[in-house]
């Protein structure tokens, strides 16, 4: 069953929860509290009754183990005791603003730190979300990399993609509008990926798009920023072209692969001299940025 049609569910479940949890204000992130939790509720076709019953046993997600604890503030008419009491179990909330049990961070060495580690340059807002949020952040920010920002589709075709024929405009700043319209597609079990044809502003174009369980679908390592062996994709794509084998030496500037996004096609070429030792994809894979392309040898 898809999302679009369990929504008048998750809509009554979101509901169902706002009144359970006392009619809190909803701004991020106590709406993500009760978004999580009516998601929850759908998930595991659980009745508002059994939420509220303290003798039917319920792993709560951890958002609102937190709003319970108290981690987002008070409510201003406080929790509702009987269901707080369940959420925490033995656990006692937090006394006091949350503000005064954490630990001083030093901001600049954190951004550094998280720079590093997610491989990207982060604003002050995304560091904020960073701290708050680490691993939904990190998700987040890999997410983007792969595949832009898809914040700017409409809801339904993000998750449930294009009906054939079907036409959308999405803007991507302001006086730039992308038409894009679904043709068709094939499919190929043998190589475990489907065809997709389309049109960008009128202009014909194809993506390979691998099937969940196929070998095509399976994560590739990422490169190593800090290793000289690694030779990353520098943006997502398609390898059309692997110019070389393994243990093949190549001269530095030499072509080692070539990548297709867009109908843009960008050679990588070896940025010293060196031996090849692996070669972790070939024509038709599919990367996303940072993914491991070739290994030389140390």
């Amino acid at each position: 069953m898809g999302l679009t049609s369990q929504w008048p569910e998750i809509s009554q479940a979101y509901a169902d929860v706002n009144k359970l949890f006392g009619d809190i204000v909803k701004v991020t992130p106590t709406s993500k509290v009760v978004g999580d939790m009516a998601l929850y509720m759908v998930a595991n076709g659980l009745t508002p009754e059994q939420v509220a019953d303290p003798d039917y046993e319920i792993d709560f997600p951890g958002s609102v183990i937190s709003f319970f604890r108290g981690e987002m503030g008070r409510p201003k008419d406080g929790f509702p005791k009987a269901l707080q009491k369940k959420v925490l179990r033995d656990e006692q909330p937090l006394a006091g603003r949350p503000g005064e049990t954490l630990d001083p961070v030093d901001l600049e060495q954190v951004r550094k730190d998280a720079e590093k580690e997610i491989g990207q340059d982060l604003s002050d807002t995304d560091l904020a979300s960073y701290l708050m949020y680490p691993a939904v952040f990190k998700d987040f920010a890999a997410h983007r990399a792969n595949y832009g920002e898809v914040s700017r589709l409409p809801t339904r075709v993000f998750f449930n993609g294009l009906e054939e024929q079907e036409e959308i405009s999405v803007d991507i700043e302001t006086g730039k509008t992308l038409v894009i319209s679904l043709q068709g597609n094939t499919k190929d079990e043998e190589e475990g990926i489907t065809r997709l044809f389309y049109e960008l502003n009128g202009q014909p174009r194809m993506i390979r798009i691998a099937h969940a369980d196929s070998d095509a679908a399976k994560s590739h390592p990422k490169a190593d920023a800090n290793n000289d062996n690694h030779i990353g994709a520098p943006i997502p794509g398609m390898v059309v072209r692997v110019a070389v084998k393994e243990g093949q030496s190549v001269k530095k500037n030499e072509p080692l692969l070539a990548l297709e996004a867009m109908k843009m096609e960008t050679g990588i070429a070896a940025p010293r001299d060196a031996t090849i030792a692996k070669i972790h994809v070939s024509a038709g894979t599919t990367v996303a940025a940072k993914d491991l392309l070739i290994e030389f040898e140390d």
